[in-house]
């Protein structure tokens, strides 16, 4: 069985800014291809939008988790390092790659879709509902995949995380991006899973909100989870069935 902290560090970033850049593409482009085929049904669009999501999310994690835990989120990877399950240089190395992937994920959506390859969203989401709704959605992101980790059931975080970032589309108001990373990149997308950038900050900020919350809950519901239990070593070598400590991705 493999652990994905032994990988050569530029292996980790690669998978990291692969996997944040396809998690971008299957966000943007779903939603893209969602208003095409289901123009004005906002209902069926963002249905097909969360279904794609979900899907894509499951499938990421199960490529990448062997390689750098599959975290593609900074909210997730610092939380890692607070329970000692990756260092605090290498989620501060994994931010940038994050970040760019996300951003060059919008950027491979539009130009699949014929779309200018950079558009600036109009999209603002910046209300108390949508704020709210991100620290709620990142705060319930954490439980899952730490939760499913301090536990012993990690082998289930790629199909839990898949599924409760599928639900949120539909519990929160703000579809649930529960990721700064991802919130960037939409930015460079001026379609219906944009967000116009005024509303960024505010969406960062809530998000961190929500990692706080989501820290303080996790010690608070699991607090006798080892540090190495703790990490988000999610699905290693794709046969975490079989994996004693309980390791998960996210």
């Amino acid at each position: 069985m493999s652990d994905h902290r032994l990988n050569p560090m530029p292996r980790r970033l690669l998978a990291e800014f692969l996997g944040s850049a396809l998690l971008a593409t299957v966000v943007i482009g779903s939603g893209i291809a969602a208003q095409t085929l289901s123009p004005g049904n906002v209902g069926l669009e963002l249905l097909e939008n969360a279904a794609a999501t979900a899907a894509g999310l499951y499938v990421l994690i199960l490529i990448f988790g062997p390689v750098s835990g599959a975290h593609f989120n900074p909210v997730v990877s610092f939380v890692d390092a607070r329970f000692g399950g990756i260092s605090w240089w290498h989620a501060m190395a994994y931010l940038p790659a994050q970040i760019a992937g996300c951003i060059g994920g919008a950027i491979l959506a539009n130009v699949m879709f014929s779309e200018s390859a950079l558009s600036i969203s109009t999209h603002h989401r910046a209300t108390g509902p949508h704020l709210l709704s991100e620290v709620i959605a990142t705060a319930g992101l954490l439980l899952v995949i730490f939760g499913l980790a301090r536990t012993g059931r990690g082998e289930f975080a790629a199909s839990a995380v898949g599924a409760y970032i599928g639900a949120a589309y539909f519990f929160t108001s703000s579809t649930s991006f529960a990721n700064p990373a991802i919130a960037i990149g939409r930015m460079f997308s001026n379609t219906f899973a944009g967000i116009a950038p005024s509303s960024v900050p505010a969406f960062i900020g809530a998000e961190v909100v929500g990692g706080f919350l989501g820290l303080g809950l996790i010690v608070t519901l699991y607090p006798h989870g080892k540090p190495r239990e703790a990490s988000t070593n999610l699905l290693e070598d794709g046969a975490s069935l079989n994996n004693p400590e309980g390791r998960t991705v996210a």
